[in-house]
C-alpha cells in the first residue's frame, strides 16, 4: 500500500499514525492500544504512533481539565499530551537511528531517548525542567540526510574500523584512545556508558572528535558503582551511517572501574582476527607473544585446545593424581547437547570468543545455549568439589536458569540470570558418579540463552 503510494520503507523515514484508541471527551476519559514502536538508520525508519483527537501540542499548557488515563490514571490533560507527543518524538529519534541514554549529571533536564518522552512539555506547565536531545544524538541527527539535506555518499558501503585502542583506568573514569578510519569521514565517536540493568535506558555518554588522521582519545565519566557494564564506541560517518565497536567492563563498589577486561579484549584483538580468519597459525604466534606463564597465554592456548576437541582427556582416569585440580572444561562428556549451534568448550561460538562476563575474564568454560546438558562420569579420581560460575555474556538479551544435577538429584538451581551477569556455584562430588550440567529458558523462549558455564573446575 505504501509503495502504491509513492513511498518505499525501505528508503524513506516512515510515521504510521494508528487510533487504536478510546477517548471520551464528556467523561474524560482515555484508553489505547496503539504500538508505540520504531527503529531505523540513516537509510530508512519506521515508527509506529498514537494518534487521538485530545492530542495537541496547544494543550500541552494546561493542568486542567484533570482526565483519567488508564495507564496513567488521574491526570492533567497538559500531562497526558506531554506523555504522549513526547512518546511520539522518542520513537521518531529510533526511527532516525537512536539508541536509548539518558542525561549526564551535568544536565537539569532529561535526555528525550533516556526518559524523557514522559517529561516532554514539562517546563511549559511549570512542573519540571522538560526535555532534550543530548550532544552525543544531536552529532549523530548532524548527519543524517533528514537533517543534512544530503544525500551524498548515502549508497557507498560505509563501515569505520577501529585500530590501535588501548585503556588507562583512574580512580573514578577511564579513557579510550586509538585511531578510527573510513572510506567516508568520521566526524565523531560516541561512547555509551551503560551499566547492567535498565536495558539501554540509564546509559551514559560521552563524545570526542577525531583528529584528521582518525586519532581520538574519550574520557568515560558517569560509572555507575558496583555494576558490570557495557562500553559502546559509536563512530559518526559523514553519509549518516554508524559502526559500533563494544566491549566490558565493571565498577567496584567504590566508584573504582575495573578494566580488565576491556584491556583483556584490546591485547587479544590480533589473536582473535586471527582465529575469526580460520587462520590459525597467526593465532598461535599471536599467542606466543606472551609470557607462558601470563593469563593472556594461557587463555588463548584455553581457546585453541576448545576448537582442537582432539586434546580433551576421554576419562578423568587419565588426570594425574598429583593434579589437585583440573578443568571440567577439558573432559570428553558421556552426552552433550546445546539448543542453538554446536558444543563449544573455552570460548563463546561468535566472533568476540572471548570468555567475559559482568566485567570479569574467564580462561575455561564450556557454552550451554539453552536447552542444554552436558553429563560428565566423575566416579573415578576422588573428586571432592565442582567450583566455578556461570551466566551470560554481555549480550541484548537472553534469560537464563542454570541447573546441576549429582547422580541425578538436582543440588544447584540459579535465579533467572540475564546477560553480563553471573554466579558462582560449588557442588560437593564426594560419592558422585555422575554430573550433570543443565540449561533451561527461564519460560520465555530460548532466543538469545547464551548460557556458559565459566571456569568450572574439579578440586581434589
Amino acid at each position: 500500500m505504501l509503495k502504491a503510494a509513492g513511498i518505499n520503507p525501505d528508503r524513506e523515514t516512515v510515521l504510521l499514525f494508528t487510533n487504536l484508541s478510546d477517548w471520551d471527551p464528556v467523561n474524560k476519559t482515555f484508553v489505547h492500544k496503539s504500538p508505540y514502536y520504531a527503529k531505523g538508520s540513516n537509510l530508512a525508519g519506521l515508527a509506529w504512533q498514537l494518534d487521538s483527537p485530545e492530542l495537541d501540542t496547544g494543550n500541552l499548557e494546561l493542568k486542567k481539565p484533570i482526565i483519567h488515563d488508564g495507564e496513567y490514571g488521574e491526570i492533567s490533560l497538559g500531562k497526558h499530551n506531554s506523555i504522549f507527543i513526547g512518546g511520539i518524538a522518542h520513537e521518531l529519534g529510533h526511527a532516525l537511528g537512536l539508541p536509548h541514554c539518558r542525561e549526564n549529571s551535568n544536565h537539569d533536564k532529561t535526555a528525550l531517548m533516556g526518559t524523557g518522552n514522559f517529561t516532554y512539555g514539562d517546563e511549559i506547565r511549570g512542573e519540571g525542567t522538560g526535555s532534550f536531545i543530548t550532544l552525543a544524538h544531536a552529532l549523530r541527527l548532524a548527519s543524517h540526510p533528514q537533517f543534512s539535506g544530503s544525500v551524498k555518499g548515502l549508497n557507498l558501503p560505509a563501515k569505520a574500523n577501529f585500530s590501535s585502542l588501548a585503556v588507562t583506568g583512574g580512580s573514578d573514569q577511564f579513557a579510550i584512545s586509538g585511531h578510527v578510519r573510513s572510506s567516508i569521514p568520521v566526524y565523531a565517536v560516541v561512547a555509551y556508558l551503560d551499566p547492567e540493568g535498565g536495558d539501554d535506558y540509564d546509559s551514559r555518554t560521552a563524545v570526542a572528535v577525531p583528529d584528521a588522521d582518525g586519532t581520538f582519545s574519550i574520557t568515560c565519566r558517569e560509572l555507575v558503582p558496583g555494576k558490570p557494564a557495557q562500553v559502546r564506541l559509536s563512530a559518526c560517518l559523514a553519509n549518516g551511517a554508524v559502526t559500533t565497536w563494544q566491549s566490558t567492563y565493571r565498577v567496584d563498589e567504590d566508584g573504582t572501574p575495573n578494566i580488565e577486561a576491556l584491556e583483556t579484549v584490546l591485547e587479544l584483538g590480533d589473536f582473535v582476527d586471527a582465529l575469526n580468519r580460520n587462520d590459525n597459525q597467526s593465532a598461535k604466534l599471536f599467542r606466543d607473544r606472551f609470557d607462558r606463564k601470563t593469563r593472556n597465554y594461557k587463555i588463548c592456548s584455553a581457546i585453541l585446545a576448545g576448537k582442537n576437541r582432539n586434546t580433551a582427556v576421554k576419562t578423568l582416569k587419565e588426570v594425574s593424581e598429583d593434579a589437585g585440580k583440573f578443568p571440567l572444561s577439558k573432559v570428553a562428556p558421556k552426552a552433550e547437547s546445546v539448543g542453538w549451534w554446536q558444543p563449544a568448550y573455552n570460548h563463546v561460538p561468535n566472533e568476540s570468543l572471548l570468555l567475559i562476563s559482568a566485567g570479569e575474564v574467564f580462561t575455561t568454560g564450556i557454552y550451554a545455549h539453552a536447552e542444554s546438558r552436558h553429563i560428565y562420569e566423575v566416579g573415578d579420581g576422588n573428586w571432592s568439589y565442582l567450583e566455578g560460575k556461570c551466566g551470560l555474556p554481555p549480550m541484548r538479551s537472553g534469560s537464563v536458569v542454570f541447573v546441576i544435577k549429582t547422580d541425578g538429584k538436582e543440588v544447584f538451581r540459579s535465579e533467572v540470570v540475564r546477560p553480563n551477569e553471573c554466579t558462582g556455584y560449588r557442588i560437593n562430588l564426594s560419592g558422585v558418579s555422575e554430573l550433570e550440567l543443565l540449561t533451561e529458558d527461564a519460560d520465555d523462549g530460548k532466543a538469545s540463552d547464551w548460557g556458559m558455564w565459566f571456569d568450572p573446575i574439579l578440586h581434589r
